[in-house]
């Protein structure tokens, strides 16, 4: 690369340099790691925010998404259900403000809802900002009438996930297109959300594809980036997807590209970070300032007090943010 960084300011990176980055070979992954590391601890200090997730309303979804155990094209073997037990989900509200974590993230299948369904997610934030937890849904293609009713609520973030490039997108979902997903993030943003987007790495991408999502999200600018690393999951058309590629070397390469690219942003390691960065936690924090305990929708992961032990073996502290 011969590109000067100036290392005051923040880098200014073309698509050149970003897939460059991604190229870095492995014996030089310790220079980019230390450019990484030292915007992370500019913006975000020594800090971790962990989330957990709540699968609040779980399979049967009309998208086809290619990775996914609950889209209508998988036959993987899990719970179905419209909504989740209601006292499951405040205990886990509860556990978000009893563990002093940054946010309580909630999923729902499905690509669109009936307004009906909308209010009775908006009486169910209600309930839950009454200990004033933050809050983020991941919640399909909302209408502008129903993002205000999730607005008046009290919801303060949607996740919407751009999850691959423009170009790659076709090959992981026919149900919506790339475009789809770009408008209704500028949808809730000119509404006032907060936006956490990202995407995944290894459904058969190439490195530039990774670049031109990453580039994208740089425009949307979002308040948190999660990044997760494919687990196959069987019944899925990616289940039996080759993953060998993912190395923890490229994998860092790609967040430290994410965090280069976004520098303010949280910057999430998400589905994966047990599997492709085991043993190597202290690097993945040096570049992440965000990750998920408890697990990943229908994909088990690291309890809470492992968790915490990862974050403090690793010399990091984690974040107090929730009431």
């Amino acid at each position: 690369m011969n590109t000067t960084y100036d290392k005051e300011a923040d880098p200014v990176l073309s698509r050149e340099d970003a897939i460059a980055i991604l190229n870095t070979p492995d014996d030089q992954l310790q220079e980019l790691l230390d450019r990484a590391s030292a915007l992370r601890h500019k913006y975000k200090g020594n800090r971790v925010s962990i989330h957990i997730l709540t699968n609040a309303r779980s399979g049967n979804c009309s998208q086809d998404c290619a990775y996914c155990a609950q889209s209508c094209r998988s036959k993987a073997d899990i719970d179905k259900y419209k909504w989740v037990d209601e006292d499951k989900l405040y205990h886990n509200n509860d556990f978000v403000n009893e563990h002093h974590l940054s946010r309580h993230c909630i999923g729902l299948s499905g690509m669109k809802f009936t307004d009906q369904e909308i209010e009775e997610l908006a009486r169910r934030i209600r309930k839950m900002k009454e200990n004033g937890t933050h809050l983020c849904c991941s919640i399909g293609f909302l209408t502008e009438k129903q993002a205000k009713m999730l607005k008046d609520a009290g919801l303060d973030r949607i996740n919407h996930n751009l999850n691959s490039s423009r170009s790659f997108y076709h090959n992981i979902c026919t149900t919506h297109t790339f475009e789809q997903r770009v408008e209704n993030i500028h949808m809730l943003q000119r509404l006032g959300f907060e936006i956490c987007s990202g995407g995944i790495v290894g459904m058969g991408e190439s490195k530039e594809d990774i670049v031109d999502m990453l580039l994208a999200l740089r425009e949307i600018q979002p308040e948190a980036l999660p990044i997760n690393f494919l687990l196959p999951i069987k019944g899925t058309p990616l289940g039996d997807a080759d993953t060998s590629g993912l190395t923890t070397e490229y994998c860092l390469k790609v967040l430290c590209l994410a965090r280069l690219l976004v520098p303010k942003t949280d910057i999430r390691c998400a589905a994966g970070r047990e599997v492709y960065f085991k043993g190597q936690e202290k690097k993945l924090l040096s570049v992440v300032d965000s990750i998920f305990a408890s697990g990943y929708l229908t994909e088990g992961g690291q309890s809470i007090d492992g968790t915490l032990k990862t974050i403090t073996d690793a010399g990091f502290t984690y974040e107090i943010e929730s009431a």
